[in-house]
């Protein structure tokens, strides 16, 4: 198999299709929704939390079997049926149209499949052994979730903050780059890693000051 090229998809306002209502599509769905997705979701059958997601207007729903038709101005597509045949057929439409299609059951038959990742606010790592053992990916995410706490979020918040503040008020390049550089320190990095939070913000800010800025 030949490498795979990892990308970050913007999915805001972007139709996205999920065929299925079981477990596995709720799991997709949720993923969807968070990152700002249009989701539609076709199944002769819903589960009870897809169900209240379509009376709460979170997502629309088609009841019923998948139809080629389904796939009219999507941009995403995820195969979650359970059935092999169906999936099959999802993933040949999806080829003809060269749509983005992933088929849970079978990564193979799509043209793309989603890495176990650790998220924490900004801050995503995704793992992904090419297909090859889900099982390890995934005992390696739960060691990454592990070592990056929640506390990374309001970490890379504050962060991200000082770091707009740097680039709009700091106009000497290679002060600018010392600054930046600063803020991602080693020391900081290990009071991060410790979980000593307020410890690693204060230092932060201090950099900050230190900027002039």
């Amino acid at each position: 198999m030949s490498g795979r090229y990892l990308v970050s998809l913007d999915l805001k306002d972007k139709k996205c299709l999920v065929a299925g209502g079981g477990n596995v599509a709720e799991r997709k769905v949720t993923s969807l929704l968070e990152c700002g997705a249009l989701v539609h979701v076709v199944s002769p059958e819903i589960s009870t939390l897809l169900a209240s997601m379509v009376e709460n207007r979170l997502i629309t729903y088609r009841q019923g079997k998948y139809k080629s038709s389904d796939l009219e101005d999507m941009f995403l597509v995820i195969g979650a049926t359970g059935n092999e045949t169906v999936n099959r057929k999802i993933a040949d439409d999806c080829a003809k149209r060269g749509l983005i299609v992933n088929i849970v059951d079978d990564p193979t038959k799509g043209n793309f499949f989603v890495p176990a990742s650790v998220k924490r606010g900004s801050l995503t790592i995704a793992v992904s052994t090419g297909g090859k053992s889900p099982l390890l990916a995934r005992k390696i995410k739960e060691e990454l979730e592990n070592a990056y706490g929640t506390h990374y979020e309001e970490f890379l918040d504050l962060l991200g903050c000082l770091r707009e503040d740097v680039i709009k008020n700091v106009s000497d390049p290679g002060k600018k780059k010392e600054i930046l550089e600063n803020l991602v320190s080693d020391d900081i990095l290990k009071l991060l890693k410790a979980g000593r939070i307020e410890s690693a913000k204060e230092m932060l800010l201090g950099v900050n000051r230190g900027s002039g800025s």
